[in-house]
């Protein structure tokens, strides 16, 4: 029954239609060149021209294809996003992983730690961690990465001490495997699949932070092409040239309701 729901929902509408669109943003992150139409740094034409069949998405206002530089900077957001989820789920699962396993002074202390990360806004906490670090799209990933540690590490944490408590972990220590044993072969493989689900879920939601941080000028510096950058490039520009910022601000709002509908798929079946 479980495997005829999952069927039916992967052939819905919606579903197919946030499918391709993951796929033409990962096709633009990953061979941007066949899909560019004009160099994504070189004005190519007249400046803030409407767009047309020669320019998909208008010029800037220095005559570049804002197509050509949305395709490109496909690769800067999608790899941030996948960065920041990334060091969400390692540092997050591993401060789960410990707080649960070792309970006590341990638990209470890396819990603590956790309610004063969740305290904090995001994007506060991201500002924070670039003025540290330093400005550029890397050190925004890790700091996109860093406000999502809280949120694993709780979910890893339940799942961990849920799991625990089952009967083959108290068959394993019966059997004589040590604690250090049972967390690696038991424990930590039965805990993984709702904080995997978790992370397609921080996907999207990644984006969306990586384009706020480059709009605001903590991301990958001009002329490297970033979603939020180049929406940021034309806000002076939005009366008499609106494409700059509409046209990849539905770029961006495609891709991270696409990867949404698609992570909430994975985390109901899961």
């Amino acid at each position: 029954m479980r495997t005829t729901n999952w069927k039916q929902h992967w052939k819905q509408p919606g579903t197919v239609l946030a499918l391709l669109v993951l796929l033409v943003a990962c096709a633009w992150a990953l061979l941007p060149g066949i899909f560019a139409t004009h160099d994504p740094y070189k004005g190519v034409d007249v400046a803030l021209a409407a767009p047309s069949a020669e320019h998909f998405f208008g010029t800037d206002a220095v005559g570049r294809d804002v197509y050509s530089r949305v395709v490109y900077g496909a690769r800067q957001s999608l790899l941030g996003a996948v960065i920041a989820v990334a060091v969400g789920l390692v540092f997050g699962t591993l401060i789960g992983l410990l707080a649960g396993a070792l309970r006590g002074k341990v638990d209470t202390v890396l819990m603590r730690i956790v309610d004063v990360l969740l305290a904090i806004p995001g994007i506060l906490l991201s500002l924070s961690i670039i003025i540290v670090l330093g400005f550029g799209s890397l050190q925004a990933a890790f700091a996109v990465g860093m406000t999502t540690v809280a949120t694993f590490a709780r979910l890893a944490r339940s799942q961990v001490m849920q799991v625990a408590g089952t009967d083959y972990v108290e068959a394993a220590y019966g059997s004589g495997a040590t604690k250090s044993q049972v967390l690696v072969r038991h424990i930590l493989p039965n805990s993984l699949t709702p904080v995997i689900a978790l992370a397609a879920l921080q996907f999207g939601t990644a984006i969306l932070q990586l384009s706020i941080l480059g709009f605001l000028g903590y991301g990958a510096p001009p002329p490297i092409p970033e979603w939020g950058l180049i929406i940021a490039e034309g806000r002076d520009f939005m009366a008499t040239a609106w494409w700059i910022i509409v046209l990849p601000g539905v770029a961006i709002i495609a891709t991270v309701m696409s990867a949404n509908h698609l992570s909430q798929l994975i985390r109901t079946e899961a």
